[in-house]
């Protein structure tokens, strides 16, 4: 019915008056939880009714100690406690109802116990309420006595809560006050730091003064306090220029300027003195012995090894400085780089004095040696390995003396003037192109780097030799110009052909007959008619010299690929793969279109010797034939640049001269004056040459040329000449026409074939020529049928129509078809496109295009 947890007791123990005696403050009763579980009685306390004594006071200033009241632990406890009072009860009252059962004497006296038996019956029946009664009112008693401590102790804990308060104000007012001490106290120290750090950087010029001017200042450089005493007066400078509004910072400026000056004089004096020691001692021992190569070499470089670490880091503080500011203009020179330079100088003279001698008397052995003496080749690649292998010992050096390559290349450029002294000379003069090809070549395969590679990382402190041979290089480019400019000017543009050079019908058909039969497939069907042969020629550049053998290093006969061209042509080609990548780009580019421009107008002037000499047909074949070469040579050269013809135009001068002398103010200054900038200067003209669309125009002229004349010659009887002259026989006409077909077709196929390998080119031109003669029989048609009408004569249908009647032109163009037999012409044999209406729009093509 009730929970276990309700019921609570508190029984302090008694303690004896004389331990109260002794306490000298207040205590709080003792928790019934701090008392023994074995001496707490279960018929103790306030159960029966027992009144404990009070406890002496004391009264004490404070809070009392704190105590834990101790609770029952259940509710069987607080039962069994109450039971064994209420046993006790009932045994005293049965002992009592004993002696009243003994004192009944008579009918009165047994009244009387049997009402005070009904009345002991009556209160037994309400013993359980009155026991729940007492438990109320000790559970009252109980939280009485708890409320009051609790209020006790809320007043307790107020009074506690205002000193709490009052201390906290007092705390924080005392906080406050700290904190402004301790701000004055940062401000006051921050202060006295502040000038102590201001002076520090004015009271170093006095000491550093006296140290830098005292004698024997120069030792003092070898010190490391001598590289803190630099770092102090770039600390004191920075201050100067970071503070300018301060009294003395204009003063001190300048002095710790000029103690800095002096400082870094004296490293440069002491950096020039040890170069110079080391080269005295080098020097005594090389004129006292005599040294071989390897103890030559221990002794140039081994020697200046040691002691090079201390002077690079001396060499590093004056570099270090040696810094543009901010700002600066272009161009301008650091404040100490003159005495960083004066280092370079020394140093490079020091090692000049020592290593040039040497150069020079092992290159002048290289040139006198049997085997580079003659050789230009031979000499440059000797002489150039041994050079840059002294670059590279002196690179290395170099690097160990001073950080960075300011300097070092002026140094090395000095080192390679014995090899530039004696390759140049033989450079200038030498006249055999291929030998200069062939340097060129070993400068720029061996010792140059490759431009276009530009993915490749470049090697950080490595030499870069291309830069030193660059020169030579160059040289040798010139003079390779020079010499091509020459052969072109003598060989190709001056150039007097033989009488054998001018007989092309009969050279080609030796060619013809020399060449390889084929046994291939008819594919025109004409008789002798064959697959495309392949073609001889080269389509990549090629060296071709004239010492080459039949069987060289192409894989093909060199004599047959260029057998029956015309010697300009074959020096053209020669000159170009000779030179190509050789030369820079834009200078190949120029010299190709030179050599090209030149070497068709040598071919145009052979063609016109050749038609002088044999027919007009055998000198167009010619120039045919060798343009298309040319096309095809050029195509793998790459030739980009166009050149410009630069010509002045002088008619505006002689205009102006006639307006003047026309006005009569010929000699008057002021007219002179008035005319100098409307016509009486001569203008320069630019115009773009460009050597592939020349060659494109010249062989577009020649093919049709070409074609119209071979029409003409076939379609004579009815040119507009021979119809003028009087009346026309129609029959007889178309039957000279077809005998001249029948005559002329395969006298051109022999011809093409004498002149001509690619079976594509052979046809394209015949089809060419068959395009041309139907064209001109349509024009004689078309004449033909004006007449009629103008007479008032009908014109004839489609068809041959009478015998005295003309063809059209579709039955007149399929009955030469027949006679001219057009193979079919594609990218290969067979290709589409090979019927009539593919073969006419070709030929249109050609004819207008010029090319193949």
């Amino acid at each position: 019915m009730y929970d276990d947890t309700s019921y609570y007791t508190f029984i302090p123990s008694a303690q004896p008056e004389e331990e109260i005696s002794r306490n000298t403050r207040h205590r709080r009763n003792t928790s019934l939880l701090d008392q023994p579980r074995e001496s707490v009685p279960a018929n103790s306390g306030l159960l029966d009714g027992r009144v404990l004594p009070e406890e002496k006071t004391e009264r004490v200033h404070g809070p009392p100690k704190a105590t834990l009241s101790r609770r029952a632990q259940s509710y069987t406890d607080f039962h069994h406690a109450v039971k064994v009072v209420l046993g006790s009860e009932l045994c005293s009252k049965e002992s009592n109802c004993k002696d009243s059962r003994a004192k009944i004497k008579n009918d009165l006296d047994f009244s009387d116990w049997y009402q005070s038996l009904e009345d002991d019956l009556l209160e037994a029946s309400h013993d359980e309420y009155n026991l729940y009664h007492d438990q109320l009112k000790t559970t009252e008693s109980y939280l009485d006595s708890l409320s009051s401590n609790a209020s006790a102790t809320l007043e307790l804990l107020a009074s506690l809560c205002k000193s709490f308060q009052s201390v906290e104000a007092q705390t924080t007012a005392f906080r406050k006050q700290c904190e402004s001490l301790v701000v004055e106290q940062q401000r006051l120290t921050g202060l006295a730091n502040g000038v102590g750090e201001n002076l520090q950087y004015y009271s170093y010029l006095e000491p550093i003064t006296r140290r830098l001017n005292a004698p024997g200042a120069g030792n003092f450089v070898k010190g490391k306090e001598f590289s803190d005493m630099l770092e102090r007066l770039d600390e004191c400078l920075d201050y100067m220029a970071a503070h300018p509004s301060q009294r003395e910072a204009s003063n001190y400026g300048p002095r710790y300027r000029l103690l800095l000056t002096r400082g870094l004089t004296l490293i440069r004096v002491h950096f020039v003195g040890a170069l110079r020691k080391i080269a005295q001692e080098v020097t005594k021992r090389i004129a006292d012995h005599q040294l071989n190569d390897t103890t030559m070499s221990a002794l140039l470089y081994a020697k200046f090894r040691v002691g090079a670490s201390e002077l690079k880091q001396l060499a590093q503080e004056i570099r270090k400085r040696a810094v543009l500011p901010a700002g600066a203009e272009a161009g301008a020179e650091a404040e100490y780089q003159s005495l960083m330079n004066e280092l370079y100088t020394s140093y490079s003279a020091t090692r000049g004095k020592l290593v040039l001698p040497l150069i020079w008397k092992k290159v002048t052995g290289i040139s006198m040696a049997p085997s580079t003496s003659k050789d230009l080749v031979a000499f440059a690649r000797s002489s150039t390995g041994y050079i840059k292998g002294i670059c590279s010992d002196e690179y290395d050096l170099w690097r160990e003396w001073f950080e960075g390559e300011d300097g070092l290349y002026d140094f090395l450029e000095s080192v390679c003037e014995p090899l530039f002294d004696h390759l140049r000379p033989r450079i200038i003069h030498e006249n055999q192109l291929l030998k200069l090809c062939e340097l060129c070549t070993l400068l720029q395969t061996r010792y140059m780097r490759d431009q276009e590679e530009e993915t490749e990382a470049i090697i950080i402190d490595q030499l870069d030799f291309s830069v030193l041979i660059h020169p030579a290089l160059e040289d040798a480019q010139t003079r390779l110009v020079f010499r091509t400019q020459a052969i072109l000017r003598d060989e190709i543009e001056n150039h007097r052909p033989k009488p054998e050079d001018l007989n092309y019908p009969s050279r080609n058909r030796q060619v013809s007959l020399s060449g390889t039969k084929s046994n291939g497939p008819v594919t025109s069907g004409r008789k002798g008619s064959v697959a495309e042969p392949k073609s001889p020629v080269p389509r990549d550049p090629l060296i071709v010299d004239e010492s080459d053998s039949p069987n060289g290093r192409y894989g093909f006969d060199v004599e047959a690929a260029f057998q029956g061209w015309y010697p300009t042509l074959r020096k053209a080609i020669w000159l170009l793969s000779r030179i190509y990548r050789l030369v820079n780009s834009t200078v190949f580019d120029d010299l190709a279109h030179q050599i090209v421009h030149q070497t068709t107008l040598s071919l145009h002037r052979a063609s016109s010797l050749i038609a002088s000499k044999a027919t007009l047909i055998d000198s167009q074949l010619f120039l045919l034939k060798h343009l298309l070469l040319l096309k095809q040579q050029i195509v793998a050269f790459d030739i980009e640049y166009v050149t410009p013809d630069v010509s002045f135009d002088f008619s505006g001068v002689t205009n102006t001269f006639y307006e003047l002398r026309d006005r009569g103010g010929l000699f008057d200054p002021r007219n002179l004056w008035r005319f100098m900038g409307g016509g009486l200067l001569p203008r320069v003209i630019e115009n773009m040459l460009d050597a592939k669309v020349e060659l494109d125009g010249r062989l577009r002229t020649i093919i049709n040329e070409f074609t119209t004349n071979f029409a003409d010659r076939i379609t004579a009887p009815i040119s507009s000449s021979t119809t003028k002259r009087g009346a026309l026989d129609v029959s007889s006409v178309i039957q000279k026409i077809k005998e001249l077909v029948d005559r002329e077709v395969p006298f051109l196929r022999r011809k093409l074939d004498e002149c001509l390998d690619d079976y594509r080119t052979k046809e394209i031109l015949v089809s060419a020529v068959q395009d041309q003669v139907v064209q001109n029989y349509e024009t004689f048609y078309e004449r033909l049928a004006a007449e009629k009408r103008s007479n008032g004569k009908t014109v004839g249908k489609k068809g041959k129509g009478r015998e005295d009647e003309a063809w059209d032109v579709d039955t007149f163009a399929e009955m030469i078809s027949g006679v001219f037999k057009v193979g079919p012409v594609g990218l290969g044999i067979g290709g589409g496109g090979g019927g009539s209406e593919g073969m006419e729009s070709r030929s249109r093509s050609l004819s207008q295009d010029g090319s193949l």
